[in-house]
């Protein structure tokens, strides 16, 4: 079997033709970042630092602290503490890459940065509605990640030997990730011999799961186990299980970020539960919000509709600028618009 050529061939060479005529290479992300935005970021990056490019990855904020393992992750630029630094990359670029993000708002504080900036850019990523803000848009909603959409686009530029070791450790970390090791979103054929070839370079797949799942702070069991036991809301009529942590509670526990990775899938494990809701308070007035779901019940259309999100069908993000407790009142006042929905995808199961 090989893999499908999905994406035109005009935009695969316009890529390439981009890549080929520029020296300085930026790659940005969107705010904080998961093993998808991190894994295509850094991936990317290996392979055209490999073709002889000046390449520097920028993300908004800081990354979490569990995706340090991935190769090239010490050489990030960090918006929020370098602002000058990221601002001069970006106006010295050549080409800009915007991975996994389809709107310049996505990226917070290198928004106007990349505005600004006088370089051509290229999106890659898998989500829905992508804004057009690039000269360049590799967008496939139907993808599982980004990571694998990058692989695929790579592949067709005829460049998967260029993905050495280190970048597919990158990739692979993010098709992992974004797809909760393969339980939702992963029944494309492709994703698995985008794996094979994955494998071929010498990556370790297990050890990456255990670094990336088995690999635990001991403030990182508290806090989850907290959330649960303390937090976590169970309401039966809408087959929804909701856990919310406001800042004093992460304070509490010491949190960084990618201590509550994971937390958002724990409830659908309980009989009954569709679909589950982890509402965390960043900053004052600023929350993220995480969906999981199970089988036909699309939580990409209601993290779109009430925080400005999107994802996939069974797993899906967004952001409210608000309070944490208006955030759940959104949310409530919501529950009986899908009421019918939920049936129907209670009946399918």
């Amino acid at each position: 079997m090989t893999i499908t050529k999905s994406i035109s061939e005009e935009k695969v060479a316009a890529v390439k033709q981009m890549i080929e005529a520029s020296r300085k290479i930026v790659i940005t992300c969107h705010k904080t970042p998961d093993g998808d935005a991190l894994g295509s970021s850094l991936g990317l990056a290996a392979v055209l630092a490999g073709d002889n490019k000046q390449v520097q990855v920028i993300t908004p904020d800081t990354p979490p602290k569990l995706l340090k393992f991935l190769p090239g992750a010490e050489n990030i630029v960090i918006a929020s503490r370098y602002h000058e630094r990221a601002k001069h990359l970006l106006d010295n670029a050549d080409l800009v890459f915007c991975m996994d993000y389809n709107a310049p708002m996505r990226i917070d504080r290198l928004e106007p940065m990349l505005m600004e900036s006088g370089a051509p850019r290229i999106m890659i990523d898998h989500h829905l509605d992508p804004e057009d803000f690039t000269d360049v848009a590799i967008s496939s909603p139907e993808e599982s990640s980004t990571c694998a959409l990058l692989y695929r686009l790579l592949y067709q530029m005829g460049w998967s030997g260029k993905i050495h070791a280190d970048a597919a450790t990158c990739i692979y970390t993010g098709m992992l990730t974004d797809t909760g090791n393969f339980s939702y979103n992963s029944n494309n054929p492709d994703l698995y011999l985008i794996i094979a070839r994955l494998l071929t370079t010498g990556i370790n797949k297990d050890e990456i799961y255990n670094t990336v799942w088995n690999t635990n702070s001991v403030n990182r069991l508290r806090i989850c186990g907290y959330a649960i036991y303390k937090r976590m809301m169970l309401l039966r009529d809408y087959s929804l299980a909701l856990i919310t942590l406001n800042r004093s509670e992460l304070r509490e526990f010491d949190y960084v970020k990618g201590d509550t990775e994971g937390l958002v899938n724990k409830p659908l494990s309980i009989p009954g539960i569709v679909w589950s809701v982890f509402i965390r308070e960043d900053e004052d007035d600023f929350v993220k919000v995480s969906m999981r779901s199970t089988g036909d019940f699309h939580v990409n259309t209601i993290c779109e509709k009430l925080y400005g999100g999107g994802g996939h069908c069974n797993a899906a993000g967004g952001e409210y600028h608000g309070s944490i407790k208006a955030a759940v009142e959104k949310l409530f006042g919501y529950l009986p618009e899908i009421s019918a929905e939920l049936e129907k995808a209670k009946e399918k199961d």
